[in-house]
């Protein structure tokens, strides 16, 4: 059995800062800009039977303000009239009010058990779409930029179950079909033998593709076996069949033509290997693994003309192999009762969570782990794109410091790379207790981080001073000061949308949007 390979995070030395005094309070005044909301956000509240820790963690806290990273300065949320709305950021002294760009095709108000309906911007044309009832839309919306008459079309919907929400997307393109891979996340009910909460949290990988030519044949698998569906021929019969199995080879042939043929990934019971004609005019081929629980990424080997589909069954069953990476204590350390310190010598903002996490790769074909990282006391913080063509990056604070990590599929000597540091964020937010929203710059000038209601902080990366300071305590000059910002916002309503650029901050409240202009000098 293939055990997943233990590693670590490397940090790089040259971006850290061992002689980082702290941030400097400034009291220089920040731009900010309102726009009211034609319609109010389209806010759903958690219900009563939503009271987990896992309902919590995935819709109480959802960002409602989505950012177009393929175009700097233009962001999205969805109104209670179901329209999606854009704001491009040309000028901030002549603001355009939000405009439509999409209405959802259903009432929402119509569904009780619903969630937040959630957008993902998959490439520079693509977008991926919930509507928060469960069912999904893939949108072609052309050259998005800033062509007002830009028109979204949907190419794909289709109903895919209890409710989710969309994670991430992406854009695959090669010679024989365009794709769209797209991650959601659901929080399910456990079956009769419930445990804790009695919820847990379910990630489906779907993919929409468009080939040029129809699949030859269609395929799944079991931990047990494989069916094949293969689609004859009109006024196909018996005779027109023929099916040799083989313990490591299949060969099939349709009317005396060589259908497929080849060797199979892995041996099969070919004496138990059956196969028969459907009432569809289909042909089922039905194969038994010997190794039981291999997952196989392809049937035949090197063979591109079928496609595989995942079914249910298979999926909880990968659920169910990943149980092993989750606890349901939340300090599962026998010692938890003999602690090494004295925790009241600890400042409330020095005191981490007591749950364990582990940062985990997974092979696209096998849907094993590969890679784990157990990061301990390195508390996650917030995710956020730096390169929309690449994987988004994600933030752990390393003791004081809060360390921004960039994933590379291709590069195996360096999975994760450490990129940016912001110096004592770690520290500096764990002090925050009303803190909802983190985000950073793209280009890690600064980070941000919101409060429920009105306050929005920043923190900026150390630049150089017109003038010398000099600091007493260590008897030497002071070359550059990092500053920290604080904006309060002119409303009582709740922030439930927060994205950064560049530029700009984009706070959301239900019913009004408004601009913090944080790139101030030219």
């Amino acid at each position: 059995m293939e055990v997943a390979a233990n590693c670590s995070l490397r940090v790089k030395r040259p971006l850290l800062d061992p002689r980082f005094e702290g941030y400097k309070l400034s009291l220089e005044p920040l731009p900010c800009y309102e726009l009211e909301l034609e319609a109010a956000v389209a806010e759903v509240k958690l219900r009563d039977d939503q009271y987990t820790l896992e309902h919590m963690h995935a819709f109480g806290m959802y960002n409602y303000l989505h950012c177009d990273s393929w175009y700097q300065d233009s962001v999205y949320y969805i109104d209670n009239l179901g329209r999606i709305m854009n704001l491009t950021v040309m000028l901030d002294t002549v603001l355009a009010r939000p405009r439509e760009v999409f209405r959802l095709p259903t009432d929402l108000t119509a569904f009780d058990n619903r969630l937040c309906a959630s957008i993902h911007f998959t490439s520079s044309t693509w977008v991926t779409l919930s509507d928060g009832t469960g069912r999904l839309y893939l949108i072609a919306t052309g050259e998005r930029g800033n062509n007002a008459s830009e028109k979204w079309e949907i190419v794909f919907n289709e109903e895919l179950g209890n409710p989710f929400i969309i994670i991430h997307s992406i854009s695959l393109l090669k010679a024989e079909e365009h794709s769209v891979a797209t991650l959601l996340l659901r929080v399910e009910k456990e079956g009769l033998d419930m445990k804790g909460s009695g919820f847990f949290v379910s990630l489906e990988w779907v993919t929409i593709s468009k080939k040029n030519k129809e699949p030859l044949y269609y395929w799944q698998q079991t931990e047990e076996d494989l069916t094949v569906t293969i689609r004859l021929p009109e006024d196909s019969t018996k005779e027109d069949i023929q099916v040799q199995f083989l313990p490591d080879h299949v060969n099939i042939v349709l009317k005396g033509q060589r259908f497929l043929e080849g060797n199979l990934y892995s041996s099969v019971d070919h004496e138990s290997s059956t196969w028969i004609i459907k009432e569809n005019n289909s042909l089922e081929i039905s194969l038994i693994k010997k190794n039981e629980g291999l997952t196989w990424p392809e049937l035949v080997v090197g063979d591109k003309q079928g496609e595989f589909i995942r079914d249910s069954a298979q999926c909880a069953a990968i659920a169910e192999r990943l149980m092993h990476l989750t606890s349901e204590q939340l300090n599962p350390d026998p010692d938890k009762g003999k602690p090494p310190c004295n925790a009241q010598e600890l400042e409330e903002c020095d005191i981490f969570f007591e749950e364990s996490s582990s940062l985990c790769r997974f092979d696209g074909n096998t849907l094993k782990t590969t890679h784990v990282v157990n990061l301990g006391s390195n508390q996650y913080l917030f995710s956020v794109i730096v390169d929309p063509k690449e994987m988004p990056c994600f933030c752990l604070r390393h003791d004081v410091d809060a360390l921004l990590w960039q994933p590379h599929s291709s590069k195996q000597d360096e999975m994760w790379e450490h990129i940016a540091t912001f110096n004592a964020l770690g520290y500096v937010q764990a002090s925050k207790r009303d803190k909802k929203f983190f985000a950073c710059a793209p280009n890690y000038s600064y980070a941000a981080l919101c409060e429920c209601l009105r306050r929005v902080f920043i923190y900026r990366q150390p630049t150089p001073m017109s003038t010398v300071l000099y600091n007493r305590k260590e008897g030497r000059q002071v070359g550059q000061v990092a500053k920290q910002q604080v904006a309060s916002l002119e409303t009582n309503d709740p922030i439930v949308g927060f994205q950064a650029t560049n530029e700009r901050l984009f706070v959301l409240t239900t019913r009004n949007l408004f601009l913090i202009k944080v790139k101030t000098e030219n």
